[in-house]
């Protein structure tokens, strides 16, 4: 049957399913297995496969293969067999680091697959939204994406967005009573509610009818396959520098030969010399390293709750100089409880049937109610005080943040009002201004206050501008809402980092300014929404720099604040949990959304969503966003440290009319000893100690900036002086070629592992942030040392690598000297350990958009 043209009974008979009590776990499984996963869009794969077939095709890979062949023209065959076992090595080495990033950001959307309550067994709970089947019952509320086709068989107000769908930019009002003609328009079936549209206001419980590509939406789309996840601007400002840099590199492979060839080297060793060297100088590795930092920090987040939806705020976490968090539900606990009732007239009892009449909660089996907590609070109060439950209301009008008022319409043509009491106060015949002034007393006390009124209409009203006038105010409900335990701790990491915390709530002022103190944040200054009304672009620009609280602010206010403060050189992050908050959450640098009181829509605008809903996980957020950040500054540096030292011992040797100082098959080995180094040790790095207790980055804070330049030079010039030196000084010291190459050698897997080590961290000293916090790089020493010995020892392998034995002495400089020369790296720590901190300061010390870099 065509679900629109029967009865909900009929549908849910037919789906044989009960609506008050939904499928069983059993019946559920079994139908996924006939219908399959709820999806019209595949998820994009990562293969090992695929990853190797890009690699292989790269420009680099291609110079190895040429360097391979021309090995198999002009040298031995045990040179070829040597550096295509090399070549092997590598490729696998290249392809498992970036089938690892890759996987892992690809992982990332299961971890934030969405999930929706569904009905089974007579119990409500969140199960993936994939697991869905025909005959599912759904709830469904305000902010909620539809997430399969459903007959509707209950409807309280219900109007739905369809634009995805239809196209029809008005929300759709929903009738689940309603029975169609089998011929009705898409547009028209007011018993339904589709897949991928979006509920704006009411509440609503319905059948599943269909699923993944038999839904409407489905239909249209297929199964799509996800699109690749676009580049962040990092990733792109890496994958360009790497292009840039690539230029220069090959300049000097070819530099390098040319210079050989004409003071006499043979001129095929120097090709090949010059193609091994362009493999190894040019920095094709880099976007590799960003992913797979990216990825792991993502990941890792993830492991503490905090679900990344989009890699680009992985990056912004650590540049954020300002958070505009929400008050409830996000620093307070969501979880409100009548305090007292004061009726202005008639008992507590009246006004709190009244308040619990005027509710869109829904009923749960186990007795409870789902819902707004405010509307759950007047119900759990009514049923406390032994009162009647309330009848359903013919009409609602829902929550307006605008209006700041709902209103329902009750059988008897009573009209019950509840909301702020300046809106409803306003709406009423007789306010009396001692109202007012004892609203705001109790919400100086940190109390929610809400007013109820009402009437008694001559008849039904069908507007709400009819339903709204002429009430009577039935008294006043104070309610509390404790802040969360993690929430002041939260905001003092924040302000230690040097990071402003704004309150941005449409509650009521007193009431914000009392939860603000309990927290920790400066509540001297606040501004209201009517207020902001009233200020124009340069004034509010003005104000944000000082004012850390705005009350009574409409979605349309915190998008505006948003915007003041982007403007003005901030990167801001948002919390948020409504439907009210989704427009600020997605113009935000970094929109945080609430994962289980939260609503789709606002999951959805957001960019990181905490799954247990905890504001300290944000701060742990934030935390990890700098710890990326500076993990990628090391990573990069180090990576490209170790090529320009490279280049230049290699020029050296070759200025200095030497053979050059590697042979090609041992540029080989380096590169991958190297590569992985780069690669793994800094996406394993914990967070240094001071992460929180320094000043962010400014948003026109360049990656490489001068810092950064100066480090990597003065890390690769460390380098080239330590390989440099041992080879030329042993060269002009009489020792004959082949030796200075394996000093050469030696010292430079020497001193590749002494850079890593020192550059792990910027500011904290080894033994202070811990030898073994870093669970990769002893592992890699151990196993570089191990290979060091086998190399020089194994005859086989010695001559494959072109190396001969080395005495005693020999081995204790080609160890000792690089980690000498590297070492001042580690006493600068040391040096800087032991000065005053430069810590952040309080926020509003210094614009926090512009901060001075803390080095």
């Amino acid at each position: 049957m065509s679900a629109h043209s029967a009865t909900a009974g009929a549908v849910a008979e037919d789906l044989g399913t009960d609506p008050a009590v939904g499928l069983d776990d059993e019946l559920a499984a079994a139908r996924l297995a006939e219908h399959g996963p709820n999806r019209w869009i595949l998820p994009r794969r990562v293969t090992f496969r695929q990853v190797l077939a890009d690699e292989i095709t790269e420009p680099m890979m291609l110079l190895l293969v040429a360097v391979a062949v021309l090995y198999g023209i002009w040298g031995r065959l045990e040179d070829t067999v040597a550096i295509v076992a090399i070549i092997v090595v590598v490729v696998l080495v290249e392809v498992f680091a970036e089938f690892r990033a890759k996987s892992v950001i690809a992982a990332l959307g299961t971890l934030t697959a969405p999930t929706t309550p569904v009905l089974r067994g007579g119990r409500t709970r969140s199960v993936p939204t994939e697991d869905l089947v025909p005959g599912d019952v759904l709830p469904l509320a305000a902010g909620t994406r539809v997430a399969a086709d459903v007959r509707l068989t209950e409807t309280w107000g219900l109007r739905i967005d369809e634009s995805a769908l239809t196209g029809e930019s008005v929300a759709a009002a929903k009738d689940a009573r309603r029975v169609l003609d089998e011929t009705a328009a898409l547009g028209d079936r007011a018993n339904l509610a589709f897949a991928g549209t979006t509920v704006v206001a009411g509440r609503a419980r319905g059948v599943v009818v269909a699923t993944g590509t038999a839904t409407e939406l489905g239909a249209i789309t297929g199964l799509v396959v996800a699109g690749r996840p676009p580049r962040t601007p990092l990733q792109q400002a890496m994958r360009d520098l790497s292009k840039a840099l690539a230029t220069l590199a090959i300049a000097f492979s070819v530099l390098v030969p040319l210079i050989g060839v004409l003071s006499g080297q043979p001129w095929r060793e120097m090709v090949l010399t010059g193609l091994t060297l362009a493999f190894a100088t040019v920095p094709e590795e880099l976007p590799i390293i960003i992913s797979l930092v990216l990825g792991l920090g993502a990941y890792r987040l993830s492991r503490r709750r905090g679900l990344v939806r989009r890699l680009r705020a992985a990056e912004s976490l650590g540049a954020v100089t300002v958070i505009a968090t929400d008050k409830t539900g996000t620093l307070t606990e969501n979880r409100m409880a009548v305090d007292h009732a004061e009726p202005v007239r008639g008992s507590a009892d009246e006004l709190l049937a009244a308040g619990a009449a005027c509710t869109e909660a829904t009923p749960e089996p186990d007795g409870g109610w789902a819902g707004d907590p405010t509307d759950v609070a007047f119900l759990v109060a009514a049923r406390d005080r032994g009162l009647a439950p309330p009848p359903e209301p013919v009409h609602r009008f829902a929550f307006d943040p605008v209006r700041e008022s709902m209103t329902v319409v009750l059988p008897d043509r009573r009209v019950v009002t509840t909301g702020a009491p300046e809106s409803v106060l306003g709406r009423c015949r007789d306010a009396d201004p001692a109202v007012l002034a004892r609203a705001e007393q109790l919400a100086a006390r940190g109390l929610r206050v809400i007013a109820v009124a009402g009437r008694t209409a001559a008849e039904i009203p069908t507007r709400v501008e009819d339903a709204e006038r002429d009430l009577e105010l039935i008294g006043l409900v104070a309610l509390s809402d404790p802040p969360r335990p993690g929430a002041a701790d939260s905001v003092t990491a924040a302000h230690r980092a040097g990071i402003r915390v704004l309150m941005v709530t449409g509650d009521h002022p007193a009431c914000a300014r009392a939860i603000a103190g309990q927290v920790g944040i400066d509540g001297d200054e606040l501004l209201t929404g009517p207020e902001l009304d009233l200020l124009d672009d340069d004034g509010l620009a003005a104000a944000v720099t000082r004012v850390t609280l705005f009350a009574r602010v409409t979605p349309a206010h915190k998008l505006r604040l948003v915007t003041a403060l982007q403007d003005g050189g901030e990167v801001v992050a948002v919390t948020g949990d409504g439907v009210n908050d989704a427009p600020a959450l997605a113009r935000a640098d970094v929109g945080v959304a609430m994962g289980s009181s939260g609503t789709d829509v606002a999951r959805d605008a957001a960019d990181l969503v905490l799954a247990d809903d905890d504001v300290s996980t944000l701060t742990r957020a934030l935390r990890e966003g700098r710890t990326l950040h500076d993990n990628l500054r090391k990573g990069v540096k180090y990576y490209l440290a170790c090529k320009a030292g490279l280049v230049a011992t290699a020029a050296a040797g070759v200025a200095a009319g030497l053979p050059i100082p590697f042979a090609p098959i041992q540029i080989v080995v380096l590169e991958m000893y190297m590569d992985v180094a780069g690669t793994a040790t800094f996406a394993a790095e914990r967070s240094e100690r001071d992460a929180m207790d320094r000043r962010p980055r400014g948003r026109t804070d360049r990656f490489l900036d001068r810092p950064l330049v100066t480090d990597l030079l003065a890390g690769g010039a460390s380098l080239f002086a330590a390989v440099g030196g041992l080879y030329l000084v042993s060269s002009f010291t009489g020792t004959d070629a082949a030796t200075a190459q394996t000093l050469a050698f030696v010292g430079w897997m020497s001193g590749y592992l002494a850079l890593a080590w020192v550059m792990r961290t910027e500011r904290t000293p080894l033994l202070r942030a811990g030898l073994l916090s870093n669970r990769f790089l002893p592992l890699w020493t151990l196993v570089t040392a191990a290979s060091l010995v086998v190399v020089t020892t194994v005859d086989p392998l010695r001559e494959a690598l072109r190396l001969v034995p080395l005495t005693g002495g020999q081995w204790l400089a080609a160890v000792l000297v690089p980690v000498v020369a590297v070492s001042w790296i580690e006493v600068r720590k040391m040096v800087r350990a032991r000065r005053p901190a430069d810590r952040a300061g309080p926020p509003g010390s210094q614009r926090s958009g512009h901060p001075r870099r803390d080095r």
